[in-house]
This record gives structure tokens, C-alpha cells and sequence, in this order.
């Protein structure tokens, strides 16, 4: 079920900070010059989730290759994304928003549905952000097992 208030191609995407699992402050605005994945996600270490985290960790090196940046954004707090990152050896930011501000700013919030109950929660999607800034593909279809190849495949 795709959000509906996803922010359209071409149009500037919303500068914002948050905490790594690092505990550093990081602004989309810092990678400006580079291209951004902008990944969302529901919940640290929930299979799902890591089968995608652990696809872009197994393919950051292309990604890095092909000029991109990645970044990971839940409402998960620092010390889970810390656990998570940990465990599982991710080598590139997740942003902590547990008062879901980016998450809402970026659309990623919205119905769900699981064993039949409707609820609200973080939509899994990703936008590619260009080197301006814009946002240039949003895949609300993640495949979480190949969505490194998605980015890279451009699909």
C-alpha cells in the first residue's frame, strides 16, 4: 500500500538533521554534490529489514562506485539503530526519528496492513535524491532481498 503524499520527481527534497547510531548530527544539505538513497524503513532487526539492510551492505561498494550515498531513516531510537548496525556490520548511517518528523515529511508514514489488521507505521520506500538535491526516483516497491539492485538497476 503506497503513501499518498509522496513528494513528487523534480521537486526539492526537505532538508532535515538527525542522530546516527554514532551518536554525529547529520543534514541531507552535507550531501549536496552527491547522489542520495534515501531509504525508509519500519523496524531495526525485523526480518524484512535486514534482509535489506544487509542487501545494501553487500552492495555498498557498487553503490559508493555509482556515486551514491546511503542513508537509512526509521523511528527507531540510537541505541536500537546501534544494536542493529552492530549485529549485522552496516557500514553506512541510519537516522534515528522516533518522532517520525522526516518519516512524515517524506511521506513515509502511513496505512499498513499485517495478518489482516490496518494500522499505521513507516512505509518501506526509498527515494534517489541527485546531486542538487531533487528528488530524481522514489521505489515504493522495495524488494528487500535485491534493492540494491533496484537503485543501481535504476528500476
Amino acid at each position: 500500500m503506497a503513501p499518498s503524499t509522496l513528494l513528487p520527481v523534480g521537486t526539492e527534497a526537505p532538508d532535515f538533521t538527525a542522530v546516527d547510531q554514532h551518536g554525529h548530527e547529520v543534514r541531507l544539505s552535507d550531501f549536496r554534490g552527491k547522489k542520495v538513497v534515501l531509504y525508509f524503513y519500519p523496524k531495526d532487526d525485523t526480518p524484512g529489514c535486514t534482509k535489506e539492510a544487509c542487501n545494501l551492505r553487500d552492495h555498498y561498494a557498487e553503490l559508493q562506485a555509482a556515486g551514491y550515498v546511503v542513508l537509512g531513516v526509521s523511528a527507531d531510537d540510537v541505541a536500537s539503530h546501534k544494536r542493529f548496525a552492530e549485529k549485522y556490520g552496516l557500514p553506512f548511517p541510519l537516522l534515528a526519528d522516533p518522532e517520525k518528523k522526516i518519516i512524515q515529511a517524506y511521506g513515509a508514514w502511513g496505512k499498513k496492513r499485517m495478518y489482516g489488521k490496518e494500522y499505521e507505521g513507516t512505509q518501506r520506500l526509498t527515494y534517489i535524491l541527485d546531486e542538487n538535491g531533487r528528488v530524481e526516483r522514489v521505489i515504493t516497491q522495495v524488494k528487500t532481498e535485491a534493492h540494491a539492485q533496484q537503485i543501481l538497476n535504476g528500476a
